[in-house]
């Protein structure tokens, strides 16, 4: 798997479980429940919007690393 692919589908994840974890901390914080289909629905897109922002932003990002 290219190296670009494999980071993009890992900061997807990233961004769904951290969505998950906000959503979580609400729930606790509010006491106002939120479904687990609307959960789930929300957490998938955010998370394949983090892989398609990850994978184009890549090359935009990898010349202002620091050596």
């Amino acid at each position: 798997m290219d190296p670009r692919t494999k980071a993009s589908l890992l900061w997807g994840v990233v961004g769904g479980l951290a969505f998950l974890v906000l959503i979580q901390g609400y729930e606790l914080l509010a006491g106002v429940p939120v479904s687990i289909p609307a959960k789930a629905g929300v957490a998938v897109a955010v998370g394949v919007g983090t892989t398609l922002a990850s994978y184009r932003m890549q090359p935009r990002l990898f010349g202002n690393e620091s050596p």
